[in-house]
C-alpha cells in the first residue's frame, strides 16, 4: 500500500518546489463567487500556433488546439463579464485517441490521474494559469474524475493506469441507471469506450486517492474541485477525499432525483452539488416553447430548502458540457435572460458554461462543445446582460450581508414570479420578448409608499405605491427586473449610462409608475425588511391594461 501511495505522490512532480499560491478556499468563501466553465480545448487557440481557426468542427469530436496558455491569454474576456472564478476541464492524462467517439479532447477519459495531460501543456503552464487567476483575485476550480478510468477494450490494459492491478476495480458489469447500487459498482460507457469502475471501497484505493488529491491541490494552488460522476461513488467516500483536498468540493449528481442529490451534500460527503433539479424546473418555467410551468419551479424551490443542507452553495446553471444549449430548445432571448436572472439572484453559486454568452446552440454532446473563437469574442446582448448580472451580484456581496439572506419566492402566477433576497426583489416572467398589453403587480412588499426603486436591468425608476405595491409593465416585452432601493445604489456606478439599457431597446430614464414623478427617498426600516423576507404578500395580479 505504501509503495503505491508514494508512487501516486511522486508522479505529480514538483511537489516540493511549488508552494501553494493561495490559501485553501472553503465553501463559505465560494458562496459569493460566480463561475465561468471552460472546456480547455475549445475556449481559445494559443497565439502564434498557426492553427486554422475554421478547422474545428464539434461534430467530428477532434482535438482543436486550446490549452492552458490560451486560457491565460484570454482571461480578460472572462473577467470582463465580472466572473470571480473559472472552472476548467480535467487536467489529467487521458487515453490516446482517436476512439469510436472521437478524440479525448474534453479530458474526461482518464488514463493515469497522477500525470498531467500534455495535450494542454506542462506543469509550468498549469502553474502559470493558477498564478494568473489568483493575481486577478479569482479562484481556480479544476474538474477531476475519480470514479473511473477509460478504455477502448474490455478487459482494459491496466498498466496504463495509476491502479495497475485488476483487483483495484469493480468487476465488469453493465450499469443499470435505475439502480443506485448498480450505478456505483458497474462500468459506465459501452463496448466502444468503456469506463472501468475504480473500487473506491478498497482501503488502498481510498488512501492513495486521498494522498494524491492533497498533493495535487497543493502543487497547483487549486481553490476548488468539481467532481465528475459523483453519484457513481458512495457518498461517504467524498468526505475524507475532500478533507484531504482541503478545498471546496462540488459534485455532479446528474438527474432530477432531489433526494439522491441532497444525500450528497453534508458534513460527511460533498460541500455542494450541481443543482440539476433546479435546472429542470427552470426549463419547465421559462423555456419558449415550453410548458410555462412556474409551479414546477416554485415546488422545486420549496422542496430544495427542506432537503439540502445549504442551498447557498449549490451550483446554479442553465447549460453544461452534457446538456443541450439553452438556445437549442428555447428560441426567445428573454426566456434565457429571465432564467439567468433567477440563477444569479437566488441562493447558490451561478455557473455559466462557456459560449452561452454568445448564444451558442449546440443540441447536446458533441455539438455543445463549440470552439469559442468563432464568435470573435464579441460582446453582444447576452455578454452585456451577464456582465450586468455579475456587476449587481458583486456589488451586493461587497456592500453588506446580502449573500446570507435567504431567498424567498413571495408570490407567483402562471406568467410571473417575484423573488426576494435581502432588500432586492427580482421580478421574472415567461411571456417572452414580444410586447404584451399586460403587467405584473403586487402589494404588501414591506417597502413604504413612495420608496424609489431602481430596476437595474432597464435603469428605470419604480416608485412603490400605497400598501407597498409594485407594478411592472410588459408593453415593451417580458424583460426581467431587479429592483433595488435607490438608497443602496448611491455611490455605485450602476445605472448611470444609457448603454446599460440599450440592449433592451428601452429609455433608461422612463419611470414605470410615473414618468413625471420626482425622486423622493423612502427609508428602508428593519420592519420593512422583515416583512419582505417573510413574504408578506396579500395579492399579485396580471392586470390587463
Amino acid at each position: 500500500m505504501q509503495s503505491l501511495i508514494r508512487l501516486a505522490v511522486s508522479l505529480i512532480g514538483l511537489s516540493t518546489l511549488l508552494p501553494p499560491l493561495a490559501a485553501a478556499a472553503t465553501a463559505e468563501e465560494w458562496r459569493s463567487r460566480s463561475i465561468y466553465q471552460v472546456i480547455t480545448d475549445r475556449f481559445a487557440l494559443p497565439s502564434g500556433a498557426g492553427i486554422d481557426p475554421s478547422a474545428c468542427n464539434p461534430a467530428q469530436a477532434k482535438f482543436c488546439g486550446g490549452n492552458w496558455q490560451s486560457i491565460i491569454q484570454n482571461l480578460d474576456y472572462i473577467q470582463g463579464m465580472g466572473f470571480t472564478a473559472i472552472w476548467i476541464s480535467p487536467v489529467n492524462q487521458n487515453i490516446p485517441g482517436p476512439t469510436a467517439y472521437g478524440d479525448p479532447y474534453h479530458g474526461y477519459w482518464i488514463a493515469d490521474i497522477s500525470q498531467l495531460n500534455d495535450r494542454f501543456g506542462t506543469a509550468d503552464d498549469l502553474q502559470q494559469l493558477s498564478d494568473e487567476v489568483h493575481r486577478r483575485n479569482m479562484y481556480l476550480m479544476v474538474d477531476v474524475v475519480v470514479n473511473n478510468v477509460a478504455s477502448t477494450t474490455i478487459p482494459p490494459d491496466y498498466s496504463q493506469y495509476l491502479f495497475k492491478d485488476p483487483s483495484y476495480y469493480h468487476p465488469y458489469c453493465q450499469v443499470d441507471y435505475n439502480d443506485q447500487t448498480s450505478a456505483q459498482l458497474c462500468w459506465l460507457g459501452d463496448n466502444k469506450v468503456t469506463l472501468p469502475d475504480v473500487d473506491t471501497e478498497n482501503p488502498t484505493v481510498v488512501s492513495t486517492y486521498n494522498q494524491w488529491v492533497s498533493q495535487f491541490v497543493q502543487d497547483f494552488a487549486i481553490d476548488g474541485l468539481r467532481i465528475d460522476a459523483a453519484k457513481h461513488v458512495r457518498a461517504d467516500f467524498w468526505g475524507p477525499f475532500c478533507d484531504a483536498a482541503g478545498v471546496f468540493c462540488i459534485g455532479e449528481v446528474f438527474g432530477d432525483d432531489i433526494d439522491l442529490a441532497a444525500s450528497y451534500q453534508g458534513p460527511t460527503t460533498l460541500d455542494s452539488i450541481l443543482n440539476f433539479p433546479q435546472y429542470s424546473a427552470l426549463k419547465d418555467a421559462f423555456a419558449i416553447p415550453g410548458p410555462g410551468n412556474m409551479s414546477s419551479l416554485v415546488d422545486q424551490f420549496s422542496l430544495a430548502r427542506k432537503k439540502f443542507t445549504d442551498v447557498g452553495v449549490l451550483g446554479n446553471f442553465l447549460e453544461n458540457q452534457d446538456l443541450p444549449r439553452w438556445t437549442s430548445f428555447s428560441v426567445d432571448i428573454q426566456s434565457m435572460f429571465n432564467a439567468m436572472a433567477f440563477s444569479f439572484m437566488t441562493d447558490g453559486i451561478p455557473i455559466l458554461y462557456y459560449g452561452q454568452e454568445q448564444r451558442f446552440s449546440g443540441a447536446g454532446d458533441p455539438l455543445n462543445r463549440e470552439p469559442l473563437w468563432t464568435s470573435q469574442y464579441s460582446q453582444g446582448d447576452a455578454y452585456k446582460f451577464i456582465t450586468l448580472l455579475n456587476e449587481v451580484r458583486n456589488y451586493l456581496n461587497g456592500t453588506g450581508d446580502w449573500i446570507h439572506q435567504p431567498a424567498q419566492i413571495i408570490s407567483y402566477t402562471d406568467e410571473t414570479l417575484f423573488l426576494a433576497k435581502g432588500y432586492v426583489i427580482t421580478v421574472l416572467t415567461n411571456i417572452g420578448s414580444p410586447p404584451k398589453n399586460i403587467s405584473a403587480s403586487m402589494i404588501g412588499t414591506g417597502f413604504s409608499a413612495s420608496q424609489v426603486m431602481i430596476d437595474i436591468i432597464t435603469c428605470q425608476q419604480v416608485i412603490v405605491g400605497s400598501q407597498g405595491s409594485i407594478y411592472i409593465d410588459y408593453t415593451k416585452g417580458g424583460h426581467a427586473s431587479i429592483l433595488i432601493p435607490e438608497y443602496y445604489l448611491r455611490g455605485s456606478s450602476m445605472c448611470t449610462a444609457v448603454q446599460r439599457a440599450s440592449y433592451q431597446g428601452l429609455t433608461p430614464q422612463q419611470s414605470v409608475a410615473s414618468a413625471a414623478s420626482s425622486v423622493r427617498m423612502g427609508w428602508w426600516s428593519s420592519r420593512s425588511a422583515t416583512a419582505l423576507l417573510v413574504g408578506a404578500i396579500t395579492s399579485l395580479a396580471i392586470a390587463t391594461l
